[in-house]
């Protein structure tokens, strides 16, 4: 099919070429849609962006150089009416919440089936969301719940790497006072029973990368 004649045109833009030839293949059965372009990194997807002008972009959100999340802020703001599927194996409500946030027009998670993944691109040219069952889910599990300051997301990628108290201070230029302050908090927002569970549950909801 020309790309003139193609109803939905799709850029795809994911690093892992497994991935691009699996999502390629599933759209291009379909006889109203096409890929265009296919980017390898977030810089790549925004000059193919402004060179091709899809109608949908399918973009993964952990990729090298530039990631999803900044070439989604670049893209939607060259182009607002820009409609953008975040494409992802990553799940939590902060990483949801965040992409929407950025003007992501739908989120599914790489596990979907391909009648999930045909029918969002459907519904993405057509200007409507899609979130993906299990996400929706977890997004109303913790709607109002608190969220975590800069300071505490930089504490908590400190525990993460395995830092003291002591370190995270002075790599902060803190007191060890103000990062025990910010530990406390740091698990009662989380509902943590230790550092190493607020490390964990933070990565799963999407806080901090795992």
């Amino acid at each position: 099919m020309l790309d003139s004649d193609c109803p939905v045109r799709v850029l795809i833009v994911d690093d892992h070429p497994m991935m691009r030839d699996g999502l390629r293949s599933t759209i291009e059965l379909e006889n109203d849609m096409c890929v265009i372009g296919e980017a390898i990194d977030g810089a790549q997807a925004i000059e193919l962006f402004a060179t091709l002008s899809p109608d949908v972009t399918l973009l993964d959100l952990q990729m090298p150089n530039i990631d999803g999340l900044q070439a989604l802020t670049v893209i939607r703001k060259r182009w607002p009416g820009a409609s953008v599927i975040v494409f992802t194996i990553y799940p939590g409500d902060a990483r949801v919440t965040q992409a929407l946030t950025l003007g992501a027009t739908s989120y599914l998670l790489k596990s979907a089936g391909r009648n999930e993944i045909i029918g969002a691109i459907r519904e993405a040219a057509a200007g409507r969301q899609v979130i993906a069952t299990e996400i929706s889910s977890e997004l109303e599990a913790y709607h109002g719940a608190a969220v975590l300051t800069v300071r505490e997301l930089s504490v908590l990628r400190l525990v993460k790497e395995g830092m003291s108290n002591r370190l995270i201070a002075e790599s902060l230029f803190i007191s060890e006072d103000t990062v025990k302050s910010h530990m406390k908090s740091i698990l009662m927002k989380l509902g943590a029973s230790d550092r190493t569970h607020a490390v964990t549950i933070a990565a799963r909801r999407g806080f901090i990368d795992p």
